[in-house]
C-alpha cells in the first residue's frame, strides 16, 4: 500500500490526546454541530458541556416522586431513600440527599430537570442503547454515523485540510476521557487521528517522532506519526489556555477521588483561558448498579452534584456562566422494582439535567406514575424522546436551522422549552402539527373503551400502545387518516392492568401520553 493511500485510510480518525491535569484530552477538529455559531450573533461564543453517566443512572433514586412514595416502598424498600431524608423540590418531588449542590442550583434558577427521557421500544443492552443515543437512531435501526458526525459530513468534507485557520484556530470539541464517541462518526470514518501512547504529548510539543522499527510497516507508522505532528497547532492553544486559565472557586474538592470534578475543573480552566472550543465531553462511570446500589450510587450522586455545583460557581466567578450550557445523559434508567441483591436492573426512561444561567429552571414533564405493586419487568414510561432534547439544544442554544436539524436527526422532532431566548429575542409560539391529547377516561377501567383525540396536518398517522416493558401491544391506527382533529377509540379488554405509553406519529413528529389501566 502506498503511504498516502495508507494515510487516507487512517486519516478520518483525527483525535489528538494529551494530558492536562492528569487526564487524556482529545481535541476534535472543526465541527458543523457548531458551525452555525459563526452566523448567529446571539450564540457565536456559546459552549456546550455534555456529561455522560455511564452505566444507566437510576432516575427514581435521583429525582424521587414523593406522591408515589407508597409505591416506591412496595417496589424497592431495600434501597429506598427515607422520605424524611429527601431534599424537597416541591410537595410531590424530592432529590437524593446527596444532591445538595443541585438543590442550590435549582433554587438559584440554574437547573432544569427533564423527566422521563428515553425512546420507544427501548433496548436494555448497554452497548446497543448507547449506540442509539449517540447515533440518534430508532430502536430497530442500526446506523454507522453519529448525529454530530452527520454535521461533519455536510459541512466539512475533506477535513483536516485547511484547519486550523484564522477563523477557528482552536479545536471545536474536546473530549476528556479514554475513547472516541460514536456520536462523532461520519460517513468516511471518525474525524480524528488517535495517539494512545504516553509520549504523544511531549513528542508533539517538542516536534519529535517516536522511533519506529526499521521495517516497511515501521516506515508507514513513522509517516503517520509525522502527519500527526502537523496537528500540533491544535495542541498548543489548548496547552496555552490551560496555563492562562483561572481557578477561583473554593468549592472544588481539595483532595478527593471525584474524577468528574477534576474533568470539569479542566474544562472551566480552558474556557477561562480563552479557548474557542465549543463542545466539551466528560464522563462519570459506575452507574450499572445490579447489586448493593446504595453503596455505589450514593457517593456517585454526591460526586455529580458537587462537581456541577463547583463548575457553575467557577463560571460565575470568571463571568462566563452566560456562555455555557451543561447537560447530562445516560444510556437508560433502571427498573421500578429492586432485585434481591439490593440493586436494580436495566430500565427505560430517566431524567436529564440541564445547568447554567440560561436554562428555564424547574421541572419539565410530570412525575412518573408507578404501579401499586411493580413487577420485576415494570418500567417507567417515556415522556420525551431524547432526540427532542437534541433538537431543542441545537435550535435553542446554537440557533441551528430546522433544515439542518432534520438532516442531522434524520427526521423532524418537536422541541421543548429548556433554554431561555437570547436577550431581546422573543421565542415564537410553536406550530403544532401533530398532537395527541390525553385519553379519556384516565385511569381507564379494564374493558372500557379508551378514547384519544389526535390532531394532524398530514393524511397519514400511526397511534401505537406500548406496555411498561416498552413492547408494542396494540396498534390503534396505522395508515391513511383525515388531517385535522379526530377521535380514535379502542377496546382495552385484551390488555392487562398497568401503565402504558401511547405514541402518535405523523409527519415525522411524535407526541406521547401515558395511559393507566386499572382492574
Amino acid at each position: 500500500m502506498k503511504r498516502r493511500d495508507f494515510l487516507k485510510a487512517a486519516a478520518p480518525i483525527t483525535v489528538l490526546p494529551f494530558l492536562v491535569g492528569g487526564f487524556s484530552v482529545k481535541a476534535f477538529a472543526n465541527n458543523p454541530f457548531l458551525n452555525s455559531l459563526a452566523l448567529q450573533n446571539n450564540s457565536s461564543d456559546r459552549v456546550l458541556v455534555l456529561i455522560q453517566l455511564i452505566g444507566g443512572n437510576d432516575g427514581l433514586q435521583t429525582v424521587i416522586p414523593l406522591d408515589q412514595y407508597d409505591a416506591i416502598m412496595a417496589a424497592r424498600a431495600n434501597i429506598a431513600i427515607a422520605e424524611k431524608d429527601t431534599l424537597k423540590i416541591s410537595s410531590t418531588l424530592g432529590f437524593h440527599p446527596n444532591f445538595t449542590g443541585m438543590q442550590n442550583l435549582l433554587s438559584d434558577g440554574k437547573l432544569a430537570i427533564v423527566q422521563g427521557v428515553g425512546y420507544p421500544s427501548p433496548n436494555f443492552s448497554h452497548f446497543r442503547s448507547i449506540d442509539i443515543w449517540l447515533t440518534g437512531s430508532d430502536y430497530d435501526q442500526v446506523l454507522t454515523t453519529g448525529w454530530i458526525g452527520r454535521y461533519l459530513d455536510q459541512e466539512y468534507p475533506g477535513f483536516p485540510a485547511g484547519y486550523p485557520n484564522s477563523t477557528m484556530p482552536d479545536p471545536i470539541a474536546i473530549q476528556i476521557g479514554p475513547s472516541v464517541s460514536l456520536g462523532l462518526q461520519g460517513q468516511n470514518g471518525s474525524m480524528g487521528m488517535v495517539f494512545s501512547d504516553p509520549t504523544s504529548f511531549s513528542n508533539i510539543i517538542n516536534d519529535t517522532v517516536t522511533p519506529t522499527p526499521k521495517t516497511r510497516a515501521g516506515a508507514e507508522l513513522k509517516y503517520i506519526r509525522s502527519i500527526g505532528q502537523q496537528l500540533q497547532t491544535f495542541a498548543i492553544p489548548v496547552k496555552a489556555a490551560a496555563a492562562k486559565g483561572k481557578t477561583l472557586s473554593s468549592q472544588w474538592p481539595t483532595a478527593s477521588d471525584n474524577s468528574l470534578a477534576d474533568q470539569l475543573r479542566i474544562v472551566a480552566q480552558l474556557i477561562s483561558g480563552g479557548l474557542k472550543t465549543k463542545i466539551y465531553v466528560v464522563n462519570l462511570g459506575g452507574f450499572d448498579s445490579h447489586t448493593d446500589q446504595r453503596a455505589g450510587q450514593d457517593p456517585l450522586l454526591a460526586d455529580l452534584s458537587n462537581a456541577i455545583s463547583a463548575f457553575q460557581d467557577e463560571l460565575k466567578l470568571n463571568a462566563l456562566e452566560d456562555r455555557v450550557l451543561g447537560m447530562t445523559f445516560s444510556e437508560f434508567g433502571r427498573r421500578i422494582a429492586s432485585n434481591s441483591s439490593g440493586g436494580t436492573d436495566h430500565g427505560t426512561a430517566a431524567p436529564m439535567f440541564f445547568f447554567g444561567s440560561n436554562v428555564i429552571s424547574g421541572i419539565h414533564g410530570d412525575n412518573p406514575v408507578l404501579p401499586a405493586k411493580a413487577s420485576p419487568d415494570d418500567n417507567l414510561a417515556m415522556q420525551f424522546d431524547f432526540r427532542q432534547i437534541y433538537a431543542s439544544v441545537l435550535k435553542e442554544w446554537f440557533g441551528t436551522s430546522d433544515a439542518e436539524i432534520t438532516t442531522t436527526l434524520l427526521k423532524p422532532y418537536t422541541t421543548i422549552p429548556i433554554i431561555k431566548a437570547p436577550s431581546g429575542v422573543q421565542t415564537p409560539a410553536p406550530v403544532v402539527t401533530t398532537e395527541l391529547l390525553q385519553n379519556y377516561p384516565n385511569p381507564c377501567t379494564k374493558g372500557e373503551i379508551a378514547h384519544f383525540v389526535i390532531r394532524t396536518t398530514t393524511g397519514k398517522a400511526s397511534l401505537r400502545i406500548y406496555d411498561g416493558k416498552g413492547e408494542l401491544v396494540h396498534t390503534a391506527l396505522d395508515g391513511a387518516t383525515i388531517p385535522g382533529e379526530q377521535t380514535i377509540s379502542f377496546d382495552t379488554s385484551n390488555l392487562p392492568s398497568g401503565n402504558y405509553l401511547c405514541c402518535l406519529e405523523s409527519g415525522g413528529i411524535t407526541s406521547v401520553k401515558k395511559m393507566v389501566l386499572l382492574n
